[in-house]
């Protein structure tokens, strides 16, 4: 039905940049909602940004003025630039998209994550 696909974890110094991003492919009529969430072991499961089919957007209050989400409604990608990365940063990241399906059902899809280390 519809796969994501994420790319550019990896490791960083703090204060260093990575650029996730995640790509959606399958029978999608229309992408709702795009976002991230991020999950370190021991840590409840954070919701990071998300975009709106719109443009709006949302962060979490921990990453407000670092990331920055955006979408590619064309080519239904998103991506999440993070900036000045610190190590509480460390998660899994996973892209989700909201869809609708050819049978007007609206579902929810995840990626597989993408491990994002910050240390020094």
């Amino acid at each position: 039905q519809v796969q994501l696909v994420e790319s550019g974890g990896g490791l960083v110094q703090p204060g260093g940049s990575l650029r996730l991003s995640c790509a959606a492919s399958g029978t999608i009529v229309r992408i709702n909602i795009m976002g991230w969430y991020r999950q370190d072991p021991g840590k409840e499961r954070e919701l990071v940004a998300t975009i709106f089919s719109g443009g709006n957007t949302n962060y979490a209050d921990s990453v407000k003025g670092r990331f920055t989400i955006s979408r590619d409604s064309a080519k239904n990608t998103v991506t999440l630039q993070m900036n000045s990365l610190t190590p509480e940063d460390t998660a899994v990241y996973y892209c989700y998209a909201n869809v609708r399906l050819p049978n007007t059902v609206t579902r929810t899809y995840w990626g597989q994550g993408t491990q994002v280390t910050v240390s020094s």
